[in-house]
């Protein structure tokens, strides 16, 4: 996302004793370590494991993958110029197919953004159709829509299964209209208290059935989700994590609970050099990372946060990936990538994978954590 202004602000988060030294990179950094100067190490160099075609035309913003029951990886993107899905081979890249056109109608798009895969299901957030959309793979067959009375300008969304459907959360990033430089006016605080919906969303029969929860959004300083995108959970640990993206106050990320409250706890400020953006969790036993993107013009940095402490564990950089919008970890091990890979957007053009293992090596983190 491009985004906005306003504001200023002090958000430091407060981070336990890690439990799991042996399953993180030497000298991790607390919220407080940095407030007080630290600064991280160095980005480690991690190759790209393929680079999809470029296409300049589409403006590819998030990735998704999914595993059929063969064994074979499709690596799924939106692409907003073009109002389409492409459809890449998740094990190199090569491209494969499109999937969709511009309209309003069931299997059309209007500017998709965020995507998620959880099982066979395909969830699309439209950011001009004010909807999220479901599709069934591997068909792409389109079941339905949910959510367009109500939200204005929906980008991310995170999918969370329960035994009778789905939690679907979606930040709506909805703004004042905009100022005499086509900048985006920021909400006043106090409307800032919709900027994530959440959903409880069934699909019987080839239906689609949606009921609005809750409608997320501190609006206190510290608390309010200003300019929102990116935002993934931890069922494990009640978290509900939103990146926020609005450099003038503060490029971190927000900490809240499953319910929609917020916790009081922020990450990243004075790690992320740039915009914050995508926000994954990989998860290994009962441990694991939180991947977030650092988007620079001229270079991506990933950055890993210890899963229970949200301490600071490394971060890298590719050779060529820069601009990174959206990100996807995948952990299902392939005959490519057998301890899964990361995905992440290059540039608006086009998907990079990562290999888990250089990522592990690269940080001295564990390999085997696959599905």
């Amino acid at each position: 996302m491009k985004a906005a202004l306003l504001c200023s602000g002090l958000a430091l988060a407060l981070a336990l004793v890690a439990c799991q030294p042996a399953a993180r990179s030497s000298h991790p950094l607390t919220a407080a370590d940095i407030a007080e100067g630290a600064r991280p190490p160095a980005a480690k160099r991690v190759g790209e494991a393929f680079l999809t075609p470029m296409t300049p035309a589409d403006n590819i913003d998030s990735p998704a993958s999914w595993r059929n029951a063969d064994g074979r990886v499709w690596l799924i993107a939106t692409a907003k110029a073009t109002d389409k899905l492409v459809v890449y081979d998740g094990q190199t890249g090569r491209h494969l197919r499109d999937v969709g056109s511009s309209g309003t109608a069931l299997g059309q798009f209007d500017r998709p953004n965020g995507i998620a895969v959880q099982g066979d299901l395909l969830f699309i957030v439209e950011r001009d159709n004010h909807r999220v959309q479901v599709l069934q793979l591997p068909d792409f067959t389109p079941l339905g829509t949910f959510a367009g009375t109500d939200l204005r300008k929906p980008y991310g969304l995170w999918v969370n299964p329960q035994q009778d459907g789905y939690d679907v959360y979606v930040t709506d990033s909805y703004d004042e209209g905009e100022d005499a430089a086509g900048n985006d006016i920021l909400p006043s605080l106090e409307r800032l208290n919709e900027r994530v919906r959440r959903y409880h969303v069934r699909v019987d029969g080839g239906a689609v059935q949606a009921r609005l929860v809750r409608s997320i959004g501190d609006t206190t300083a510290k608390g309010a989700l200003r300019v929102v995108e990116s935002i993934w959970g931890d069922p494990d640990n009640d978290r509900l994590l939103v990146a926020e993206e609005d450099e003038s106050y503060a490029s971190e990320v927000k900490v809240y609970t499953l319910a929609g409250d917020f916790t009081g706890s922020t990450f990243g400020e004075g790690v992320f050099k740039a915009q914050a953006e995508g926000v994954m969790l990989r998860t290994c036993g009962e441990g694991g990372w939180w991947i977030t993107t650092e988007q620079g013009k001229e270079r991506s940095v990933f950055h890993l946060f210890d899963r229970k402490t949200l301490a600071h564990v490394g971060a890298f950089h590719g050779n060529t990936v820069a601009n990174t919008d959206g990100i996807w970890s995948s952990q299902q091990a392939s005959a490519r990538f057998p301890q899964g890979a990361l995905y992440a957007v290059h540039d608006d053009q086009g998907v990079v994978a990562f290999d888990w293992r250089d990522i592990a090596s690269a940080l001295s983190l564990p390999q085997d954590c696959a599905l």
